[in-house]
């Protein structure tokens, strides 16, 4: 169980937006599933995040949160080796939030590097909402809610990380050192190519899911972006560009991937046919994990026992942290208060 840890807790999530993709699997859950032997790992399915951008139409958060956790059990992930909870059934987290609204300055969140990368990547969508601005500060109420020391990242998100110790600066000099200040723990990421050669995104409509079938992969692979240069079968190719080569080094085994690099070079396999091997590789690969994630969805009994034990945990640790932090702010009323906090 979580207690049994190294006291070193980590802290990471994932917006409700459902079935996750291979780009989600190796830039972040392959990682957390390797994290939750070395230390205590709380996961958080961040429904409300999700709102800061699909508030309009919220039909389907609630299943895509039940679709995503199947997901992360699937590939890897064990409740009794880390804590997997719903953050809007933490209400603490919306308590922090806007207690360290109050600290935030205005200016530190219009700097926010990814704010108008966002609204001009989502330029359809109505984001001039406090929730789109405010995000940072929820994600670091959620972060300081389980007093985190590390924050799993990618070398290129580590500026995303740094508003969050900002903030957690500036809480503990107005107040006193209640939080650790959270560092980032820099891990592995590969950049996983969409089917056409960018980011694999949900948003880019090119992504290959941990759930897709057989069928879904064969056509999805057929469709596929491959190396640019080479305009005849006869051409050798380039490996090094290609989108192909790019997930046969995520997922095909070394002799595989050493057969496909060298015929490529020497045009001994043209782009159709590698397609039809990368397409049996990765239903080798993913197999097991969308058959695991059939039976877990087949019982959605269990995975909501699964959250809610996980969120009682997160839970009694969130109000661990609010008694400390409403003490620091002068807000406990010398402890009178606390009965009424739940």
């Amino acid at each position: 169980m979580s207690g049994t840890k190294k006291g070193n807790v980590v802290l990471s999530g994932m917006r409700a937006t459902g079935r996750i993709h291979l780009g989600n699997y190796f830039g972040a859950i392959k990682n957390w599933v390797d994290l939750q032997d070395h230390y205590d790992c709380h996961y958080c399915v961040a429904d409300w995040h999700a709102l800061t951008t699909d508030y309009a139409d919220t039909g389907d958060i609630a299943a895509n949160a039940l679709e995503a956790v199947a997901d992360w059990l699937a590939v890897g992930l064990d409740p009794e080796r880390c804590v997997i909870f719903v953050q809007s059934w933490v209400p603490e987290h919306a308590e922090l939030h806007l207690l360290l609204s109050m600290i935030t300055p205005l200016g530190w969140l219009e700097r926010v590097p990814t704010y108008k990368e966002q609204i001009q990547q989502l330029k359809k969508r109505d984001l001039s909402n406090y929730g789109f601005l405010g995000y940072p500060v929820l994600q670091t109420a959620d972060i300081l809610l389980y007093r985190a020391h590390f924050v799993p990242v990618g070398e290129d998100q580590a500026s995303h990380l740094e508003l969050s110790r900002e903030i957690t600066r500036r809480f503990n000099g107005l107040y006193g050192p209640v939080f650790p200040e959270p560092k980032a723990l820099f891990t592995p990421t590969p950049k996983v190519p969409g089917l056409d050669g960018r980011k694999m995104s949900k948003s880019y409509a090119n992504a290959i899911d941990i759930a897709d079938t057989p069928e879904e992969i064969r056509r999805k692979c057929s469709s596929m972006f491959t190396d640019p240069t080479r305009i005849r079968r006869s051409d050798p190719g380039h490996p090094e560009t290609c989108n192909l080569f790019a997930f046969h080094r995520l997922v095909s085994p070394p002799d595989v991937q050493e057969r496909v690099e060298r015929e490529c070079r020497l045009a001994q396999i043209g782009c159709v046919d590698d397609k039809k091997l990368l397409a049996e590789q990765l239903i080798e690969f993913l197999t097991p994990m969308r058959e695991r994630r059939e039976a877990l969805l087949a019982n959605r009994d269990e995975l909501m026992d699964i959250l809610r034990d996980g969120s009682k945990r997160a839970r009694e640790r969130a109000r661990e942290t609010m008694d400390e932090v409403r003490s620091a702010m002068s807000l406990d009323y010398g402890g009178n208060g606390k009965g009424l906090s739940g």
